[in-house]
């Protein structure tokens, strides 16, 4: 059984708007490895459909861009891409699988097919994974910023507190320092 790994940006406050982090060629290999990594990515469907509107086009060279997110693009492109959605059932990007019905079996048959695990990219749908206790791993790209805004890192609140175990700490040279932490269990 492969492992849910929970990755975002996020600032000081807990903001985790897209807009708020520093999108560099440092970041965008931060993301581009951890993808490689995994042998899947998850999403909620606003997450997907924000995801689908820009990064396609990127990897067929339709939009300008550096290297490193370049990079990013070709990679996602080929990766499989599971969306979690009760509105949406046509996901037409390439490689693009729906998970309807049960939250928690759907997702559990995901880790359990997916050896090399499955990188989880959505606040909402790991608010709602969290309460299942599906989450084995966080990853989080913690930026030199406060944003003031929501939205917020667990702004629909969970159950209980969540004990974690820190694995790592990496300071970027943009002041961004990646955590990866893993769920004490027991």
């Amino acid at each position: 059984m492969g492992l849910l790994t929970f990755s975002l940006n996020v600032t000081l406050d807990g903001c985790v708007d897209h807009q708020e982090g520093i999108a560099d060629d440092e970041t965008h290999a931060f993301f581009t490895r951890l993808m490689d990594e995994g042998g899947a990515i998850l999403w909620g469907r606003t997450t997907y459909e924000m995801m689908e509107s820009y990064w396609p086009a990127v990897a067929r060279g339709d939009v300008e861009a550096p290297p490193a997110v370049r990079e990013w693009a070709a990679k996602l492109e080929i990766k499989p891409k599971y969306v979690v959605s009760s509105t949406r059932t046509d996901f037409p990007w390439s490689h693009s699988h729906h998970i309807a019905g049960d939250l928690r079996s759907g997702v559990q048959k995901l880790k359990d097919a997916t050896p090399a695990g499955v990188l989880l990219g959505s606040g909402k749908l790991a608010t709602a994974l969290d309460r299942l206790d599906l989450i084995d791993e966080y990853r989080f790209l913690v930026h030199p910023r406060i944003a003031g805004h929501g939205p917020t890192l667990y702004q629909g609140g969970l159950p209980h507190t969540r004990r974690l175990e820190l694995v790592s700490a990496k300071p970027f040279g943009n002041g961004a320092v990646a955590m990866h932490y893993r769920r004490a269990r027991g």
